[in-house]
């Protein structure tokens, strides 16, 4: 029989472009999560059937490798049913071998615990784009918090790493398991079909609205239930005023206490976030696994034209194994959705080894150069710069000694061409930043360092007329504005040392005002 050289259907093999990138996923999850307290842990891959099959893990319970007993135990003949043939399987999910791991584990962990847990799962799935029966996955949850701050926190942190890898404007959407159930019971469904319900409330994004009013009748609900229950979701808003609204309109159905819960998690994240995302109120959002208790979330990246993450609370789900409830609540990222983008992206791994290239807009001040560590420093418009400009940017960096600058050519024309050369160079532009205008102060301030250098101070009159000059520069917006402000201390400095006398008198006159060797800039050597 011949060999096969593909791997099996759903598998693949990771070539080193890839690996090297997943290499460097994974250091900066753990170096991520590390900073907000998370602790890496680890579960065997293969779990007992009786936990693969606790009816806690939705549809994946369908999609199962299942593993034959050994040896001695593996009785074909006798054989009635499955469980004649299986004691195990590969795990679907991290979150069920976690609660089997904390169950037997509680004593000696912390309270919380914070958990950080990286490994493979199966499921028998049918492959499509970024999507495989083998596949990654990365979770974080916290056990034993049994407040929103668990929720606040898990967020930050995934949206922190997500930021990171260079992703923008994704959405974080977020529900509540108990406002679906709410919104159900206020519509006159039968609490025993909530789930068939919320499974096809689930198809909105595909089917729509029409979709899942068909679906929902064709189930044999109501058409007064379907009506009622669909009408909520055109009013409801995708913010705060959406949580308000079902707070105000499911009173009877609801605690209100979810509802300002919710709230509290949306305002806390939006306060103190540092990426850019959004975070909306869907009351479509249902998540697939039935063993969210409480605030369910998903990443939604319009990229990928999908979920890459998404994670809830899970109170429930521990006491089944230890008889005592215990609080959690996970977040778990999709690992090959993330690496795929960024592989679609070409992106190149960070190095230490080789610098960085910034594309600097031509209003750049020195005060850039305090972003800019171990970095080589590209100026854009290097026709519409002067070369003291450039020298006086390369002094900033002087404190570190892995940067330089890098001028490409004194035309515009220059850098086109010297882009076109170099394909590769060209891929190292990475970044564009802009700094905000100068201020007077902050001119004003400059002028005074500068003088300084040149063992001078300006006294207060000075520093008045000193601002009446800056304030006569046509644009505070242009890098050469530093120099002009340097031209006009250098015109005071040459005024102020005209003629021998003058130049004694100024000598005396600082070493009377306690400013040994400085010799002192007044008004009148600021006029034009």
């Amino acid at each position: 029989m011949a060999l096969k050289k593909k791997p099996v259907t759903g598998m693949k093999d990771i070539l080193p472009k890839e690996m090297a990138i997943r290499d460097y996923v994974i250091r900066l999850i753990k170096e991520t999560y590390g900073t907000f307290g998370f602790t890496s842990m680890e579960t065997p891959c293969v779990e007992h059937i009786e936990n693969l099959n606790s009816k806690q893990g939705g549809e994946n319970e369908k999609l199962i490798f299942k593993i034959l007993k050994r040896g001695e135990k593996l009785k074909l003949e006798t054989a009635e049913k499955e469980n004649d043939l299986v004691d195990s399987g590969l795990r679907y999910d991290l979150t069920v071998p976690l609660c089997r791991y904390y169950s037997n584990n509680a004593n000696e962990l912390p309270s919380p615990f914070k958990a950080l847990q990286m490994g493979n799962v199966w499921r028998a799935d049918r492959p499509q784009r970024g999507r495989y029966r083998q596949f990654m996955q990365c979770d974080i949850d916290i056990l034993g918090e049994p407040t929103n701050l668990a929720e606040i926190e898990l967020i930050l942190a995934t949206t922190t790493l997500l930021g990171k890898l260079d992703f923008k404007n994704f959405t974080i959407r977020i529900n509540d398991r108990r406002i679906l159930k709410a919104m159900a019971a206020y519509s006159g469904f039968p609490e025993e079909s909530y789930d068939t319900v919320f499974i096809i409330l689930d198809k909105m994004d595909k089917i729509g609205f029409e979709g899942v009013a068909k679906e929902l009748e064709e189930a044999g609900f109501a058409k007064e239930s379907v009506e009622k229950y669909l009408k909520m979701f055109e009013e409801i808003t995708p913010d705060t005023a959406g949580v308000e609204y079902c707070r105000e309109k499911l009173e009877g159905f609801l605690d209100k206490e979810y509802a300002d819960g919710l709230k509290t998690i949306i305002d806390s994240v939006n306060a103190v976030k540092t990426a850019e995302f959004k975070i909306a109120f869907d009351p479509t959002l249902v998540r697939g696994m039935s063993y969210y208790t409480g605030p369910i979330f998903e990443i939604a990246m319009d990229e990928y034209g999908g979920s890459v993450g998404g994670g809830g609370r899970y109170d429930e789900m521990i006491g089944k194994f230890t008889g005592n409830q215990t609080c959690a609540c996970g977040f778990s990222i999709g690992f090959e959705r993330i690496v795929m983008l960024l592989l679609e992206r070409d992106f190149k791994v960070p190095s230490s080894s080789k610098k960085k290239a910034y594309l600097i807009d031509k209003k750049a001040t020195p005060e850039l150069m305090k972003k800019v560590r171990g970095g080589c420093l590209i100026i854009e418009k290097a026709g519409e710069i002067t070369r003291e400009t450039a020298v006086k940017m390369s002094l900033q960096m002087s404190q570190d000694t892995a940067g330089m600058l890098v001028i490409l050519e004194d035309t515009k024309e220059g850098i086109r061409k010297a882009l076109g050369r170099d394909e590769e160079f060209a891929r190292k532009f990475t970044e564009k930043v802009n700094i905000p205008i100068f201020s007077i102060d902050e001119l004003v301030e400059f002028a005074k360092s500068y003088a300084q250098e040149l063992e001078y101070e300006i006294d207060e009159m000075g520093v008045l007329a000193l601002y009446n000059r800056i304030s006569s520069i046509e644009k505070l917006d242009e890098a050469t504005t530093l120099f002009e402000v340097k031209d006009i201390v250098d015109e005071a400095v040459a005024k102020s040392e005209k003629g021998g006398f003058k130049k004694a008198f100024s000598v005396f006159a600082s070493k009377r005002h306690g400013q040994g060797d400085r010799k002192v800039l007044q008004e009148k050597d600021f006029e034009e």
